[in-house]
């Protein structure tokens, strides 16, 4: 059964509109990622020598068991960010006499037919054949393979897990790399635990007693029942979303909205269609990375100046706006249609963008205060770029929305996705970036910055004030174009 679903989805694939586009982007991808194997594959081939130079000392066999946990951890981190879910269109399939355990197998087959599952054996397996097995025995080295089998196994299916749950309640993915990115933390940079210890006390001890391998084996075993027990109970479309509205209420359904009414209901709309699917959460992902921009800035003597203050707290607290506004109206692109014939005013679809902006720019915000310990002048230029995000920028990104005729498929993955990229997105970055300095810029030359800085709070300020004005240009210049806009969305 399993051949007969593969031979339908390359049935699919072949028949597709998009054949030729899809082909020219996986024969790129393939290119890139045999690249990168290539690259591991002689780090692999050279680890001895790694492990054995001046910055790990001693023995490279301890050295090696002491680097396979941390290896994972980065490994779970990059499969929660990059790693595809296997897909299978089950509907036609779930009228057929056919077993729910046959597709739920499948699924959890092609879940192994993943890239992240090759580069533990093309990095670790050179050492272990080269250095293990000559060393300490073959039994050593089939020990060391079988954990690696386990951990990768257990990696696998746990990032799917977590992928999958996360569908229903995207705070759960969020979670899940914040733990990852804390216990990383709490090794490299708070010193409260050490991987490496931990590594190697498994590890260590592997050396010694080989049979110790059937743990790592054991958990992937777990892992994977726990994987194929929620498809098989999930399985059917109907039962998800009965038990989704019984027994679960979505934590994006945020209850302080509803004090704005529909625009609330919009706005909660947008925070599910950031959550819930991958390119979007990405654009929010990479949000929260560029708040480690001012550990950069700051504390390099030559960049800590004002100027860069200004750039970087634009960046800071408006990377969102700047990352997922380019896009606007794109998300929406599936179901355009609908919205230009439902009764949705768009007057409350504008407002709810401005609303869903200045939410998040203000969660920003509020994760940038500690970069006060650097002088509470940058704080200050921190609200002031804030107000000139949500004001300014805001404004500028659903200006330039109107003019965004490409769409976005939201049931694709994030990596190498370039849909609806094009020209536009350069135009608009331009006075995203360059607006503020223009004001800025000339104050500074001449040494009066706190003016420059006052000019832009107050621009800033205005068009807060001021939006419901913006609000009704941007409604009558998208009444113009709303046709255009939608037969672009149209071309798949």
């Amino acid at each position: 059964m399993t051949i007969t679903f593969l031979r339908h989805e390359l049935k699919a694939f072949w028949r597709s509109k998009n054949t030729g586009k899809s082909i020219a982007i996986r024969i790129l991808m393939s290119l890139m990622i045999l690249y990168l194997l290539a690259i591991v594959a002689y780090v692999g081939f050279n680890l001895d020598k790694i492990l054995g130079s001046k910055l790990l000392k001693g023995d490279v066999v301890v050295s090696f068991s002491g680097i396979i946990l941390l290896y994972f951890l980065a490994d779970l981190f990059f499969r929660l960010l990059l790693q595809e879910l296997p897909t299978l269109r089950v509907q036609p399939y779930l009228q057929l006499p056919i077993k729910r355990n046959l597709l739920v197998r499948y699924l959890a087959f092609t879940a192994l037919l993943s890239v992240f599952n090759l580069w533990p054996f093309i990095l670790f397996g050179p050492f272990i054949i080269k250095i293990i097995a000559t060393d300490l025995g073959g039994l050593v080295a089939l020990g060391f393979i079988v954990s690696l089998v386990g951990l990768t196994v257990f990696n696998n299916y746990l990032a799917l897990y977590i992928k999958r749950k996360a569908n229903l309640n995207g705070w759960i993915f969020l979670v899940a790399a914040a733990v990852t990115i804390l216990i990383g933390l709490s090794d490299f940079l708070w010193h409260l635990i050490s991987i490496r210890n931990f590594s190697y006390l498994f590890f260590g001890n592997l050396v010694k007693y080989p049979v110790l391998a059937i743990a790592p084996l054991l958990i992937g075993a777990l892992m994977y029942y726990l994987n194929f027990s929620y498809l098989k109970d999930n399985l059917y479309l109907e039962e998800l979303g009965s038990r989704r509205a019984t027994k679960y209420k979505s934590s994006t359904d945020y209850p302080l909205l509803s004090r704005f009414g529909s625009v609330g209901d919009l706005a909660a709309n947008e925070f599910k269609l950031i959550f819930r699917n991958k390119r979007s959460r990405s654009a929010f992902i990479m949000g929260l990375f560029i708040m480690f921009y001012g550990l950069i800035f700051y504390t390099n003597k030559e960049m800590n100046t004002e100027g860069y203050k200004v750039f970087v707290s634009m960046f800071m607290t408006g990377i969102f706006i700047i990352n997922y506004g380019q896009f606007m109206f794109s998300w929406q692109a599936s179901h355009f249609d609908g919205l230009l014939v439902s009764k949705v005013s768009f007057v409350d679809f504008l407002k709810a963008k401005y609303l869903m902006f200045t939410i998040i720019s203000t969660f920003f915000l509020l994760l940038t205060t500690p970069y006060a310990y650097f002088g509470w002048k940058t704080l200050l230029i921190e609200i002031i770029m804030y107000l000139w995000n949500i004001g300014v920028n805001t404004t500028l990104v659903l200006f330039f929305a109107n003019r965004n005729y490409k769409r976005i498929d939201l049931s694709r993955g994030a990596a190498f996705n370039w849909e609806g990229v094009g020209g536009n997105q350069w135009i608009l970055s331009i006075p995203l970036l360059i607006a503020p300095f223009v004001i800025y810029g000339p104050f500074a030359l001449f040494h009066k910055t706190d003016i420059g800085l006052a000019l832009l709070a107050i621009i800033g300020l205005v068009f807060i004030f001021t939006r419901n004005f913006w609000i009704k240009k941007l409604e009558a210049d998208f009444q113009t174009k709303r046709y255009t806009i939608a037969e672009g969305f149209r071309t798949k």
